[in-house]
C-alpha cells in the first residue's frame, strides 16, 4: 500500500491529517483517487474549484503530478475526494486497486477526531448578534474597532468557558 508523504495544491503545500492513494476500478475505465482529511480551513478554501493541480509525495520518494478533480462528500470530518481519469494503469503497480465489489474500501476519517484537527487550524466564523442594552454601552461598542471587539469577544468567552467546566 503506499503511502502519501506529502500534497500540494496549486503549489501550495497543506496539513494533511490522513489520507489514501488508491486506483478504483469500474466498468467505465480506471481512476486514480485521493481522499484526504484535511483542516476546515483548507476544505472551505478549496471546496468550491473543479479542478486542481495536484503534486503528490508518497513516502518510497515516487512523485505524482496531476490535474484532478475534487469532489464533495458532506459530513463527517472536513475532506477533499480528488481523482482524475487514467488511460493505462502500467505505471502505478505501487497502488492498491479498489472496485465496487471489494471488501476493503479506504477509510480515511479512521483515527482522526475533529478535536486533533482543531488544535492545528481552527477556523473563524463570522456571526451576528442581536443584543439590548443601554444606550451608553451601545455607542462605547460603535466607537470600538472590529479587532479589538472580537478579540474582547474571544477573551470574555474563554474565562466565561473556564468557569462553566
Amino acid at each position: 500500500m503506499a503511502v502519501v508523504k506529502s500534497v500540494k495544491i496549486d503549489g501550495e503545500n497543506i496539513h494533511i491529517f490522513n489520507s489514501a492513494i488508491y486506483i478504483f476500478e469500474s466498468n467505465s475505465g480506471y481512476t486514480l483517487e485521493l481522499d484526504l482529511i484535511v483542516s476546515e480551513v483548507t476544505e472551505r478554501k478549496y471546496k468550491k474549484e473543479q479542478n486542481l493541480i495536484i503534486e503528490i509525495e508518497l513516502e518510497n520518494g515516487r512523485l505524482i503530478d496531476s490535474i484532478m478533480h475534487l469532489k464533495t462528500l458532506s459530513g463527517g470530518l472536513p475532506q477533499l475526494n480528488l481523482f482524475c481519469d487514467l488511460e493505462t494503469i502500467d505505471e502505478y503497480g505501487d497502488l492498491d486497486r479498489v472496485n465496487e465489489s471489494s471488501s476493503w474500501f479506504p477509510n480515511v476519517e479512521e483515527g482522526v477526531s475533529l478535536e486533533e484537527i482543531r488544535k492545528v487550524e481552527m477556523p473563524n466564523e463570522n456571526i451576528s448578534l442581536k443584543l439590548n442594552l443601554p444606550i451608553n454601552q451601545v455607542e462605547w461598542l460603535k466607537k470600538q474597532k472590529k479587532a479589538s471587539l472580537n478579540e474582547l469577544m474571544q477573551d470574555f468567552i474563554s474565562e466565561y468557558w473556564k468557569k462553566q467546566e
